[in-house]
This record gives C-alpha cells, structure tokens and sequence, in this order.
C-alpha cells in the first residue's frame, strides 16, 4: 500500500509538470511585439499549440475524472508489477521446499528422531516446514491425525500462495474495465460535441484520442498481468503437488508408531 501510494505521489508531480511544459511552449511560441501575423497564421499557431504536448496533453485534457482514471490505471500498473516480483520471488520450489529441509528431516526420520525432524522444521520456517510441523507435532495422537493435520496446514499453505496470485488476476480484470470506463467517458464527450451543431474537429479528434488511448492503458495493463497469472499459477500448482508428495514420502514411517495409552 505505502508502494502504491509513493507511485501516486510521483505521477501526480509528472502531471504538475507536463501541466507546466505545454505553458511554456504556449509562451515560446507567442510573437514578439510588434510582429504581424495574419489570421490564418494565428490560426494554425494556435491550433499546432493546442495539439502539442501528445500523450499528456490528452490526458490533461480529459477533465477531472480523467486524470483520476489514468492515476488508477497507473496505479493498477505499479500493483501488477509489485506482485508479479512478489510472485517470482516467493513462489519458487527453492523457497517452498528447500532441499536442505528435505535432506535434514530424511537424515532424521532415517535414524528414528521425530523430536530432531521437528527441530529442523522450526529451523527453516516455510509452507513444507509448517505442513510437516503439524504432522509431527501430533506425532503421539496417531496415524490417522497426523495425516489429517497435514492435510488441513496444507490446504492453509496452498491457500496463501493462492492468494498472492489472486492479486494479479484482480489487476488484470480490474484494468481493461478502467480503460472501458475512460473509453465510455470520451465517446460521451465526443458526441456532446457532435451535439453542440458544426463540431470543432480538434476537440472531436481530442475526445476520441482520450477514448482510445484509455483503452489501449487498460489492455496494455492487462495482457502481460494476466500471462504473468496464469504462468505463476501453473508453476504453483506443479510445486504445490511435488510439496505434497514430498510430505507424503517423508512421513511414511510414521505409520508404524504405535499409540500408547496412558
């Protein structure tokens, strides 16, 4: 959150300043006292100003709402780019089942030592080590409970990863439907204008150019945020299921301890 709101800070100085530029170019291109420019000059003069400025001039242009929706959809991109890095960097098979957890709880289990097994779990804290935790832990309850304690800390683990990558897939819906809006916003302009009798073809041209480019923010949001979902989720699907085979294998033995009723 405090990311995102840095991120807004920022384009809203970017705005200030391409606020500030197109006034400068205005007053550049002024003619210096006692020239003489004819109408038709004046003219194109003021109609090359008013068409300066490109991508920011259109969304200076845009009004009010405007420029909220453009600070959403920018906003909507620095969150696809926080959780896309937060995806590649969390869910990765090293960081979910660290192989150096895996060799210390075999070497335990090989030698009969539930107690050390349960150590090194709480040495590398992770999603294996919380599943394998909870096995082990009711390791005097059973077989049957131990399995089913597994089994529910590792829906919980499979539902926090899931979680992260929910956020992505939110971004890539909620973007196309930020550009819509902008787009929906702009074709109400541009008819107003239509509207009005002889319409000025800059300001139609304006209005369509901020319906456009609203849509082309939102899809450009979206097309890679979603590839990067359902490339992230596939990963994690596939590491989830080598997770649950792993703590299968590592908790075979514990199928012949026998409860002892006190």
């Amino acid at each position: 959150m405090k990311t995102l709101l840095k991120l807004t800070l920022v384009l809203a100085l970017v705005f200030a300043a391409a606020c500030a530029c197109p006034a400068n170019a205005q007053d550049e291109a002024a003619p210096a006292k006692g020239e003489l420019v004819d109408e038709a000059g004046a003219a194109a003069k003021a109609t090359t100003n008013e068409g300066s400025g490109g991508f920011f001039s259109v969304i200076l242009g845009s009004g009010a709402l405007g420029v909220m929706l453009w600070l959403a959809l920018f906003g909507a991109a620095g969150a696809a780019v926080y959780f896309s890095v937060d995806c590649a960097i969390t869910v990765r098979a090293k960081r979910i089942m660290p192989q150096e957890l895996i060799d210390s709880v075999t070497e335990a289990m090989a030698e009969g030592d539930v107690l050390k097994a349960l150590q090194n779990c709480e040495a590398e804290p992770g999603p294996m080590a919380n599943i394998l935790s909870a096995g082990f832990s009711h390791v005097e309850e059973g077989y049957d409970v131990i399995q089913e304690s597994i089994s529910t800390a590792a829906d919980l683990e499979t539902e926090q990863i899931m979680q992260k990558l929910t956020w992505l897939s939110v971004v890539g819906n909620l973007a196309p439907m930020l550009g819509l809006l902008g787009t929906v916003q702009g074709m109400i302009a541009a008819f107003s204008t239509l509207a009005e009798g002889a319409p000025d073809v800059g300001v139609l041209a304006m209005n369509i150019s901020q319906a456009l480019f609203t849509t082309a923010g939102g899809l450009t949001i979206a097309v890679p945020c979603v590839a990067v979902y359902y490339t992230f989720r596939n990963s994690a699907n596939k590491i989830i299921l080598q997770m649950e085979a792993m703590t299968i294998e590592l908790i075979k033995d514990l199928r012949n301890v026998e409860v002892v009723e006190e």
